[in-house]
């Protein structure tokens, strides 16, 4: 008798296919739909999530100076790397960077000294 699975045990081997031939519609799908979307927001998009990674790790109890600063680096990096070719939002990538440096510092004053992360520093600080 003939073995009717796909050899990992879940299905007939034109089960397994289909959900392959599904999988790789959907990634087609989703690569259509990003490449309608104009790059700088995708940009914008990735420097508000770095930024959202520095606010979680300055949050943090206690707050991961080091982590923080590499993604405030990060968003530094790309905000004034990239300057105006953020388009419309880099007024406002501009004042996040700003306001998330200003939080590093004010979170730095408060960590004791000699804590360890304390000499972390984002560039510009």
């Amino acid at each position: 008798m003939r073995d009717e699975t796909s050899g990992d045990g879940s299905g007939p081997p034109s089960e397994g296919a289909s959900a392959l031939d599904d999988a790789h519609e959907a990634l087609r799908d989703a690569q259509a739909r990003l490449a309608e979307v104009p790059v700088e927001v995708v940009v914008t998009n990735h420097v508000m999530g770095l930024y959202e990674l520095a606010a979680i790790h300055l949050a943090a109890d206690p707050p991961d100076l080091r982590g923080s600063a590499l993604a405030i680096d990060a968003v530094a990096c790309l905000v004034e790397g990239l300057g105006e070719r953020l388009g419309d939002d880099a007024p406002t990538m501009r004042d996040a960077l700003a306001n998330i440096r200003l939080a590093f510092v004010q979170v730095k004053g408060a960590v004791a000294p000699g804590s360890g992360s304390a000499q972390a520093h984002p560039a510009d600080e």
